[in-house]
């Protein structure tokens, strides 16, 4: 796992040991990257179900200016703030250690916006649902922003069309990326 572009290109990220974690994918990641690439400089990016902080950190390296991760496993928390040091992004990264719910609540408490919301919960989670209504209702995107959601393409049943439009879908093997803004 390593950075693909930007300011910390060629950084090889730490990881967590197992399968308890999916790294999106070098490929997968490049042409995310390639897609919102226009929208990067200046950004405000949130990373959900970050990992160890992989997609975030790829935002910073190529000009977001800042990312808040959240993570709720104390390990991957570790992981995230030793890459975040790792690549030299340690000012513009924030890392909150709580469940995704929780986290969205405590962003719409503090009115923050994002101009692009990154999403890469566990294949088949039930949580995915609650958190792309809860997102939806707690109104965290900046204007012309965009939530991405990385999902198996067996997933498909959890966002609702009177919240959310789509925008764009690529499809990887069994990975998706599903772009969405707000209606």
């Amino acid at each position: 796992m390593r950075i693909i572009g930007g300011s910390a290109r060629g950084r090889q990220l730490k990881t967590r040991k197992g399968t308890q974690t999916r790294p999106t994918a070098d490929r997968i990641k490049e042409s995310l990257f390639n897609i919102i690439n226009e929208r990067l400089e200046g950004a405000s990016f949130l990373d959900l179900f970050a990992g160890n902080g992989g997609v975030g950190l790829e935002a910073l390296s190529r000009g977001a200016q800042r990312c808040i991760f959240i993570e709720k496993s104390n390990q991957c928390v570790k992981i995230i703030k030793d890459n975040l040091a790792l690549c030299g992004l340690e000012a513009n990264g924030e890392v909150l250690q709580r469940d995704v719910l929780a986290a969205v609540g405590h962003l719409q408490t503090n009115l923050d916006k994002f101009d692009i919301i990154f999403l890469d919960p566990p294949y088949h989670s039930p949580a995915l649902m609650p958190v792309v209504t809860r997102i939806a209702s707690a109104a965290l995107l900046a204007t012309e922003g965009v939530m991405i959601v990385e999902h198996h393409f067996r997933d498909n049943a959890w966002w609702q069309p009177e919240q959310w439009q789509l925008a764009r879908e690529k499809k990887y093997g069994d990975t998706v990326m599903t772009f969405l803004v707000p209606v």
